[in-house]
């Protein structure tokens, strides 16, 4: 079947019970034991498992091309249960420009912890090599970045990190259904499901997928029972029914933000625009190999700095300002004061993520702010 026919296929039957065809959410936190003592009907306790987490489970595992999925309440606590199955001296390759959350849960509590970390620009191949220990654990690609959208040689880092006999781990929040990281070699994949996924902003989640069930999994199978970070019913019923026309918004958002991008990459109150769709993106060509679109989010640097670019973010009208992003609606946000100090993010850029209105509108919404300055 094709992408879009797995999309709307996947995790959904028709009940048995009623023939009802939108599942029903099952909202009980407990399950009847058989009289033996057994769950035969496979669910004990919804923190081990649920009938919509696992509905959840199965369909994002086959629309990503994995065997199995572990969702979890939220794309950090995701994050956190891969960190939480490795031991203390265990050494992570992060890449240096990717979601700031990310980061300070390795920096703030996982090195503490113990586990040792480095942050290095992935885009570097020569600088991922050099990096590698013997103690090399996991290496943790994020393609495209966040905020400033480089990108990952998925293909040729996977390659490189499994010589080093490492886990390699992709965040693959930005680009569902355009890309495919388990066909590049990535052993696991992740999603902040709160994002495209859910698609409306109205619901927080976090996923992670395999390549293949093996030891590994089962660790963060476990973590997710015994540590209990699990969605709930209803989130889960709502993130699957985004997932329906996934395929459908990411086209959409992608052609939006592409006439975007064209446009602030020649408007002259912008110095930089940060989009893999443009010719002039570093990336651009193994971009184009590894994506069939280019996604609905970019950035760009006002000329004159935090104080410019606090002032057009200040006087759209269409683009909301608001942290997040994979909605219908078009959200603008000035990066370095979200992520605070130790921020990397430059003062004068402002981070989009494209919605569903007309491109037009949101482009005429732009250059009424820019031309304010």
């Amino acid at each position: 079947m094709k992408i879009e026919t797995i999309a709307v296929r996947a995790g959904h039957s028709i009940d048995p019970g009623t023939g009802a065809v939108a599942s029903p959410i099952h909202l009980s936190t407990t399950f009847e034991r058989d009289v033996e003592g057994s769950y035969s009907r496979g669910f004990m306790y919804t923190r081990n498992n649920n009938p919509n987490r696992q509905a959840l489970e199965q369909g994002i595992s086959a629309l990503e091309g994995g065997a199995a999925a572990a969702a979890f309440a939220s794309g950090t606590s995701a994050a956190m249960s891969i960190f939480q199955t490795l031991a203390p001296g265990d050494h992570v390759l992060a890449h240096a420009d990717a979601y700031y959350g990310t980061s300070r849960l390795l920096r703030e509590i996982f090195v503490r912890w113990g586990l040792e970390a480095d942050f290095i620009d992935m885009s570097n191949l020569a600088a991922v090599k050099k990096a590698l220990r013997s103690k090399t654990k996991m290496a943790w690609m994020e393609t495209p970045s966040n905020p400033l959208l480089k990108i990952v040689d998925l293909a040729a880092v996977a390659q490189i990190v499994h010589e080093a006999g490492a886990v390699c781990v992709c965040d693959n929040t930005w680009a569902p259904v355009l890309q495919r990281p388990f066909d590049l070699g990535a052993d696991l994949v992740m999603h902040s499901t709160t994002k495209y996924f859910g698609g409306h902003c109205d619901v927080a989640g976090g996923v992670l997928i395999t390549k293949i069930e093996n030891d590994f999994f089962e660790q963060i199978r476990r973590v997710q029972y015994v540590g209990g970070a699990v969605p709930a019913p209803f989130d889960c019923w709502l993130i699957l029914r985004g997932m329906r026309t996934l395929p459908w918004r990411m086209r959409a958002h992608s052609e939006n933000a592409m006439k975007i991008a064209s446009f602030l990459a020649q408007h002259r109150e912008v110095e930089r625009t940060h989009y893999p769709g443009l010719r002039s993106h570093p990336d651009y060509e193994i971009a184009r190999k590894q994506m069939s679109m280019l996604g609905g989010m970019l950035s760009f640097e006002v000329k004159g700095g935090r104080d410019a670019a606090m002032n057009v973010a200040a006087k759209t009208k269409i683009f909301i300002r608001a942290t997040s992003l994979g909605g219908a609606e078009s959200l603008i946000e000035h990066r370095a004061s979200i992520e605070g100090a130790g921020t990397t993010s430059p003062e004068g850029l402002l981070r989009l993520s494209i919605g569903l209105e007309n491109a037009d509108d949101l482009i005429e919404d732009l250059d009424q702010a820019l031309g304010k300055l």
